[in-house]
């Protein structure tokens, strides 16, 4: 009982709940920034307030703040946006402040924030400020623990951080639309001790997927399971940027999925600790290893792991997942030799082409007509040629020479002599293939239970 009212003592006398702010008062709301460029934008440095080591949000930025009388405060803004999935195409998403996902929210633990939300939607919104300890008033579920923020209408949410950790925002009215329309952002809380959990690079990001048909921009939000985007913080590859690291520094990627699938993500090269969850930071004792960690449907998780030269693939391990403009109906055409076929067809349809008799690896390379604002299925290239995958799948780009600060792609690595895979040209030995067993070697041999024997 102690310990529920310190806590609400330490979050403030803020559980009037988020009130309307009046036409008078928007006067002096803080400024609401905009940004609708889909590249990574590097944080500033903390302008004020308790310092902090700022996240890098993939493909993401994160969103100013300004200190009055002690108390920090943002301006989101829910609103239609355009958001480029990839270079070639758009899509009509709902977001914050111009960008889909939203702007990453970053602070420190101890701090009280005041956070306006302003709603640019057609329908009434909220924000929840998923796994976030705090006041239930300020919890942002539509109906239960706040009226819904009507069109044109901006509330105001006031609490104090109570523990650091990696979370996310998201609304909790009309979700299944609004999420799926890309509603949703990072909420980072760093350790009022900037030496807890340290390391050299942070980096952070939001999966998310779409179910947007070829030629068209704007997703079908009814979708259970049968996307064909699957994104990182609504990009897709090759639209999604390298992680860029120094060889030996520590480097973290925090990833929160607001998917409606589990998502188990694989790097390649180096091994990772798994060391947080949206509950909080895993104590050094009970963190393990891995290469994949698998993310359910609301969960976050931060993994880390000592930089090693090279170019390793980060990836959805789901083979679906790091493919784009999917379709759920193509029948499986392998072995199948439809030449005869496909010579009738070309008379009525000249550029017809034969797809999928071999594999589809050919979809990589090949350029054929797609509708307008439509990326192709397989798409991606690398120093050796086409990389076969879309989707979720990205690099974590490491080099000797990276210099602090330096987040630039460095181009495709250099491997050092005699650690690259190549052709065998010398003569190849003879395959001798084991002799084929003989016909009555498996013959199984049967007992009957006794009286069965007729049977």
């Amino acid at each position: 009982m102690n310990h529920r009212r310190n806590f609400f003592k330490a979050a403030g006398a803020t559980m009037v709940g988020a009130a309307a702010v009046s036409r008078a008062g928007a006067a002096l709301l803080p400024e609401a920034a905009i940004n609708t460029s889909p590249a990574t934008q590097l944080p500033p440095a903390p302008p004020t307030g308790r310092p902090f080591q700022p996240l890098v949000t993939l493909n993401g930025w994160s969103l100013p703040w300004r200190m009055k009388n002690n108390v920090k405060e943002f301006h989101l803004v829910a609103e239609p946006v355009v958001r480029e999935i990839a270079p070639g195409m758009t899509a009509n998403l709902w977001g914050y402040n111009g960008s889909s996902p939203g702007p990453t929210i970053e602070a420190v633990e101890g701090d009280r924030i005041r956070i306006f939300v302003t709603n640019k939607l057609p329908e009434v919104t909220s924000v929840h400020w998923h796994g976030v300890l705090l006041p239930s008033g300020m919890d942002g579920v539509t109906g239960l623990t706040q009226p819904p923020i009507a069109v044109g209408k901006t509330f105001m949410y006031e609490f104090v951080l109570q523990r650091p950790g990696t979370f996310m925002y998201h609304p909790h009215a009309d979700e299944m639309v609004q999420m799926a329309m890309g509603m949703m952002g990072l909420f980072i809380v760093h350790p009022k001790d900037p030496r807890q959990f340290k390391v050299d690079r942070d980096f952070g990001f939001i999966l998310n997927a779409y179910d947007i048909q070829p030629g068209s921009a704007t997703p079908q939000v009814n979708t259970m399971l049968d996307f064909n985007l699957w994104t990182w913080n609504s990009r897709a590859f090759p639209g999604i940027d390298p992680f860029v690291a120094r060889t030996g520094e520590r480097v973290r990627i925090r990833v929160g999925n607001l998917t409606m699938t589990n998502h188990p993500i694989h790097m390649h090269g180096p091994h990772f600790e798994v060391t947080g969850t949206d509950g909080g930071w895993v104590p050094k004792s009970a963190r393990w290893p891995e290469v994949t960690t698998d993310i359910a449907v609301g969960q976050m998780r931060a993994f880390e792991f000592d930089a090693l030269a090279g170019d390793w693939a980060i990836h959805c391990h789901k083979s679906h997942h790091t493919m784009n403009a999917m379709g759920h109906g193509v029948p499986t055409m392998i072995g199948v030799d439809h030449r005869e076929v496909a010579k009738k067809i070309t008379r009525l349809i000249p550029d017809y082409m034969v797809m999928g008799d071999r594999g589809m690896h050919d979809m990589a390379e090949m350029e054929m007509p797609l509708p307008d604002n439509t990326l192709p299925m397989m798409t991606g290239t690398g120093p050796f040629g086409a990389i076969g995958m879309g989707g979720m799948f990205s690099v974590v780009k490491v080099r000797d020479n990276i210099q602090r600060g330096d987040f630039k792609d460095p181009g495709p690595y250099q491997h050092p002599a005699g650690t690259l895979a190549s052709e065998y040209t010398a003569e190849a030995p003879e395959v001798v293939r084991a002799a084929a067993p003989k016909a009555d070697s498996h013959t199984l041999q049967v007992r009957k239970p006794t009286g069965h024997e007729g049977h």
